[in-house]
């Protein structure tokens, strides 16, 4: 799975990673950078980081690729949510949008991809880092199904609609 994350939106909803921002922004982006590559070390997605490059930023979009991540900086006069959007609608690949910006996720949700919001993934991301070395299946409560209603109910089936299904089984990769 290719995880595809707005930089500055991540940092800036994340209470850990928004200290450091405080120091300067090299100091949060390379914070946002040392917590990915430790998450890289544990699951094996591809992860692209996009940083707004828009007000001082180079002529020319610049890429980078730092500890198994690759970063993209957008070009002056370009935002970050313009690089996200083109990368979401110009390939088939099952990609997951991180980000809390509304336009990028529902853009993402019209293209087929999943989205989580930045909160959402800083949480699934930190119980990864805590958890115990193996990597275990989550299990379900005896008293539920798959689409996590109780079991044994009858009549008609609450099933959540395809695209959500899709985008939780994208999710429980993570």
């Amino acid at each position: 799975m290719h995880i595809l994350i707005d930089g500055y939106n991540l940092i800036r909803q994340s209470i850990d990673l928004k200290r450091f921002e405080r120091h300067s922004l090299e100091a949060g982006r390379k914070a946002l950078i040392d917590w990915l590559s430790r998450y890289l070390k544990r699951k094996d997605h591809r992860i692209t980081v996009v940083f707004d490059g828009w007000i001082s930023g180079s002529a020319q979009e610049e890429r980078d690729y730092l500890s198994g991540i690759q970063i993209i900086y957008s070009s002056r006069g370009v935002k970050a949510d313009d690089v996200l959007k083109r990368i979401t609608a110009s390939t088939d690949e099952e990609i997951l949008v991180v980000s809390s910006d509304r336009e990028i996720t529902s853009f993402a949700s019209r293209k087929g991809k999943a989205t989580l919001s930045s909160i959402e993934f800083e949480s699934i991301v930190n119980r990864q880092l805590t958890a115990p070395g193996d990597d275990f299946p989550e299990q379900k409560d005896e008293g539920e199904e798959e689409s996590g209603h109780p079991a044994g109910k009858k009549g008609p089936a609450h099933r959540l609609p395809k695209a959500k299904r899709q985008a939780q089984t994208k999710i429980r990769k993570l």
